[in-house]
Order: structure tokens, then sequence, then C-alpha cells
């Protein structure tokens, strides 16, 4: 028989693993494009972004039992930011 222990449990886990492929994704991609498709864009630099990014998920994997923490949600707020403004803005250019 299912609790809302177990139930809230299962949502957690669900959560972090959903957070943690989003800031990986986020962070290989930061990987792949050059130091100055950043500056073109008008961006922060690749080290910049490739630390921020690479900190959440290295945080998160170490911290994986809390996925509404704090400093999970500050870093899953900059890989979503670097999703949804800096990665199409350096695609366009690579597109041109």
């Amino acid at each position: 028989m299912l609790d809302v222990y177990s139930l809230e449990l299962g949502f957690y886990a669900l959560l972090a693993f959903v957070l943690l492929a989003v800031k990986i994704y986020a962070f290989v991609s930061s990987l792949m494009f050059s130091a100055e498709s950043y500056e073109a864009a008008g961006k922060l630099t690749k080290p910049t972004w490739t630390i921020l990014l690479g900190l959440g998920v290295a945080l998160q994997v170490l911290f994986l039992n809390n996925p509404i923490g704090i400093f999970n949600l500050i870093f899953t707020i900059a890989a979503i930011v670097y999703l949804v403004d800096v990665r199409p803005a350096m695609a366009g250019l690579r597109r041109r």
C-alpha cells in the first residue's frame, strides 16, 4: 500500500533526476560552442557559463537528497537561462 511518504519520496526522486538531466544537458551544450561565439552573442564568457553550469551539476550530484534546496534552485535557474537565452543566441550565429 502506498502512503503519502512514499509518494513524496518518489516525486522528489523524479524531480531530482529531471533537474540533473537539464543541468547536464546545459553543461554539455555550453562546451560545444567556441569562446568567440559567446562574445559575438554578447553573453557572459564561455569559462563563466561552463563553471556556473558545471558547479550546478557537481553540487546536485554531491547533495542529491535535496532537489528543492536553495543552491539547487539557483543553479537550475542558471541552466534554464542558458538554455532559453544563451544557447539560441549562439545557435543563431552558427546558422548565418
